[in-house]
């Protein structure tokens, strides 16, 4: 077996970013409150304008920011990572200070101009190692993977908490402690504390599980076009060994500072299992050729796409991608399909004529590197 490699200390620190609103891997309706100590916010006279930036994946968030949100123009922050070794394992703990600035305006009778006052609000993330006192918190996550089909979800998550290796959950800073204090209540604070769950599960490893053959037989069902269904029934088959399905679920309040060090763990998590494994078979389980991503994406075909066509206007996507990254991996991708979902899901106002969709699409390993690089240039953007 291979000498486990030294893990890297990051110091990072740069302006703060906001809780993404717009960010909905899990469904929009199930949006969590941010977690920490949170001030009281009165509504501006006027609400700002959004600035439009240089991408559908960016415009995502700013569009999607509710409109009793209020953003400062600057809020200085520090952002620091840390990583360590975690029970003899290649895992990391990192801790992200988030800083949000919150403004109370004063108006008076005389229509001055607003007095705005600023509260910090740290907010901690740490990762861990999955668990079974995190099934519950995963569960919350995953509820809607596979839209409402009912499938083994409960043994897809014990597969997802049994991966130690390779996986991750991102909890706030102080929930290991709140539980550790209280250890009656200590699965309700797993379940309210998580934020964030990432693995990567080899279709073949597992494809005796019920889990894993059900949702095999999902995509197939949803898959309409005969050519897609001929590839993907050929990565779900014959090429399953080489192929690792990619689950990133999180809330809408995980900076994506977070995010980013999501997939460069995982990734490095995976690089290390290919030598670290106790047995041969294991080590070339995560020796992966193809990543398969399920995902949601919005898409508008309405009137006011086709108005806005015709002006040549670039105001209206005729694609909003809801996690960010997503749109990478898409233009990364061999191939893709897209699927009608069954649940009635209503999009939020903000994104009036869009039809929520569901996303498949697989990805080759060797993209893997450059869709790090470009997902870290779109964080530092943001």
């Amino acid at each position: 077996m291979a000498p486990k490699k030294p893990r890297r200390k990051i110091e990072h620190s740069e302006d703060s970013m906001k809780s993404k609103k717009g960010d909905t891997s899990v469904d929009i309706d199930d949006r969590l409150r941010v977690m920490g100590t949170q001030s009281n916010k009165r509504p501006m006279k006027k609400r700002p304008k959004p600035m439009l930036t240089f991408s559908s994946f960016a415009r995502c968030n700013l569009f999607s920011l509710p409109k009793s949100c209020n953003s400062s123009s600057s809020s200085p922050s520090t952002n620091s990572f840390s990583e360590k070794n975690v029970n003899s394992q290649k895992k990391h703990s990192k801790k992200v200070e988030e800083t949000e600035s919150s403004s109370d305006d004063d108006y008076d009778d005389d229509d001055e101009e607003d007095e705005v006052e600023e509260e910090t609000v740290q907010v901690d993330f740490e990762f861990f190692d999955p668990k079974p006192g995190d099934f519950h918190g995963v569960k919350l996550l995953l509820q809607r993977y596979l839209d409402n089909y009912q499938w083994d979800l409960s043994g897809f998550i014990d597969l997802i908490l049994a991966q130690t290796t390779v996986g991750t959950v991102v909890k706030s800073a102080d929930s290991e402690e709140d539980a550790d204090d209280s250890d009656g209540d200590k699965e309700e604070a797993d379940e309210e504390e998580l934020f964030a769950v990432i693995t990567a599960l080899n279709l073949g490893r597992y494809q005796d599980n019920q889990c894993i053959k059900e949702l095999k037989q999902y995509l197939l069902g949803v898959c309409k076009e005969e050519s897609t269904k001929v590839k993907l029934r050929q990565v779900l088959e014959k090429d399953a060994r080489d192929a690792g399905l990619l689950v990133c679920q999180r809330f809408a309040n995980c900076p994506y500072q977070v995010v980013l060090k999501l997939y460069e763990a995982l990734f490095d998590e995976i690089s290390w299992a290919t030598e670290d494994e106790p047995t041969q078979v294991l080590c070339d389980s995560f020796r992966f050729k193809h990543y398969l991503v399920i995902t949601k994406i919005l898409e508008n075909k309405g009137p006011l796409l086709q108005k806005a066509v015709k002006r040549k206007a670039d105001w209206v996507e005729p694609v909003i991608y809801m996690k960010q990254e997503d749109e990478i991996l898409h233009e990364m991708s061999s191939w893709s399909f897209t699927f009608e979902l069954s649940a009635e899901e209503l999009a939020p106002p903000e994104f009036k004529g869009y039809k929520k969709l569901g996303l498949v699409m697989l990805i080759k390993a060797e993209a893997i590197a450059k869709f790090l690089k470009k997902l870290k240039s779109l964080v530092e953007m943001l």
